[in-house]
């Protein structure tokens, strides 16, 4: 993940989430069970104009390669693939919605 010095505690903890997820997915793979986790990137929801000035409003997401904010519903087909049997040869796997920004590279 990228840090940020405004937001150390928060840029490691996804980091954390990360390493549980594939230390969780290995402890529980023989039973069957599948672990994986979605990373949003900038999603638009109502917490954005209530939270920022509108300055940030403007330009959230404007960052990103494909240009725009992610919307819930795009955060939301992640979520039903991991638990569909689409999906049923991942585990340990975290699926980044993020448009399309290199997060681990």
């Amino acid at each position: 993940y990228q840090g940020n010095p405004a937001l150390v505690d928060y840029s490691s903890t996804k980091g954390a989430i990360v390493s549980f997820t594939r230390a969780l997915s290995n402890s529980v793979i023989d039973r069957g069970i599948r672990v994986n986790a979605v990373a949003p990137g900038p999603i638009w929801t109502p917490l954005i104009p209530a939270s920022f000035s509108a300055d940030k409003v403007a330009k959230f997401g404007a960052d990103v390669p494909m240009k725009r904010p992610g919307q819930p519903h795009e955060v939301a087909a992640a979520v039903i693939f991991l638990a569909c049997e689409d999906s049923s040869y991942i585990s340990g796997q975290t699926i980044h919605v993020n448009g399309g920004e290199v997060v681990n590279g």
